[in-house]
């Protein structure tokens, strides 16, 4: 997401109380959720919000505020339920996903902190100076969201692989390359790589985005900066691996965004951060360790079990990849709920350290 720019998708409605009383819908009881599919969840549903606060941009699954009218205030990013699959969003939620996602980035990012390679954008998740919120805003946005410096962000998807999966695995079989990157003969699905490598994409604005090389990258960036994402994308990577094997999980690949600060009168500066989400399982390819069998698709903890469902409609003819995307049907819903939680579980990741009353501050 863009933090700086125009929506990609769509605009706030003129009617935020009409949105408040339909983003977010209780699914205990067979309740409709604002796609119009049913779930017996315990937790409420929430597809998109219209808070009364300023700049609303709308990504795939975040919805993104201004804590206030300056262009260089704090952001409030709100992890939504929304799924996207294939780059079209589902119109379907997946009830909780916001929460655990925005648990898992925030600790990652405490993770990172940690090991020092780059700094972020997170200031904190207190929403308790953030003006112009109800009491019942509160109660939705809580557990799923953060507060954060703003950013011009570089239009570019930091992918790094450290596996051979996806459409990576369908480049090397008709080209022995990924990304334009020769790898050895002889590898086959799922193979760990010999070492990790950076794969970078396009941030589209419309549709899908697409694998480029790193020199097309240079091209629309710039060589210098490439290549200090390049260093800190495979950095964060490898750490972020090593912490997750140690715990049962493999760490396939991963997608970061990366942006400069703003200053208070929303000009960039020469501060590059660590922005959007980071290692959660809608960017990144989780697998447990104990059943790894290169050669083969394998299971995962992540939304690869939303695609293979997605791929089965496509086989059928039921689906073309293009908006709009098919409602999910339960039984998906809750598989895939259900390993977002084992992988936050398994991954145990320590607590952030969090700053207070983010959005009374200037950005650092």
């Amino acid at each position: 997401m863009l933090f700086n720019e125009a929506p990609k998708t769509r605009s706030a409605s003129s009617s935020a109380q009409r949105h408040r009383e339909s983003a977010s819908v209780p699914c205990l009881e067979m309740a409709s959720t604002t796609s119009g599919t049913s779930s017996a969840a315990t937790l409420a549903a929430v597809f998109r919000t219209n808070l009364s606060l300023p700049g609303r941009r709308e990504g795939k699954v975040r919805d993104v505020y201004r804590c206030a009218p300056s262009p260089g205030a704090p952001l409030l990013i709100v992890a939504t339920d929304r799924l996207s699959a294939f780059d079209v969003v589902m119109p379907t939620p997946i009830p909780g996903k916001g929460r655990l996602l925005t648990t898992m980035s925030l600790g990652w990012f405490g993770f990172l902190r940690s090991r020092g390679i780059i700094g972020d954008h997170v200031l904190g998740t207190d929403l308790g100076e953030v003006q112009g919120l109800s009491h019942a805003d509160r109660a939705m946005l809580a557990g799923r969201t953060m507060l954060c410096r703003a950013a011009k962000v570089v239009p570019i998807e930091c992918v790094v692989r450290g596996y051979l999966a996806g459409s990576g695995w369908n480049e090397y079989c008709a080209n022995r390359t990924v990304c334009g990157i020769e790898l050895p003969a002889g590898l086959t699905q799922s193979s760990r790589l010999p070492r990790p490598i950076f794969t970078p994409a396009t941030k589209a604005e419309e549709g899908h985005d697409e694998n480029i090389s790193f020199e097309r990258a240079s091209e629309l960036v710039g060589l210098g900066l490439m290549t200090r994402l390049r260093e800190l994308t495979i950095a964060i990577y490898s750490a972020a691996a090593d912490y997750a094997l140690e715990r049962g999980v493999i760490l396939a690949d991963t997608k970061f965004e990366f942006g400069f600060a703003l200053d208070a009168n929303g000009a960039p500066t020469d501060e590059l951060m660590l922005v959007d989400e980071v290692l959660t399982p809608d960017s990144s390819r989780y697998w447990p360790a104990d059943d790894y069998e290169p050669g083969r698709e394998q299971s995962s903890f992540d939304k690869q079990f939303v695609r293979n469902h997605l791929l089965a409609l496509v086989a059928e003819k039921k689906w073309n990849k293009e908006p709009p995307g098919p409602e999910l049907p339960r039984e998906v819903v809750d598989a895939t709920l259900a390993r977002y939680e084992e992988a936050l579980t398994r991954l145990a990741l320590p607590p952030f350290a969090l700053l207070p009353d983010a959005c009374t501050g200037s950005a650092r």
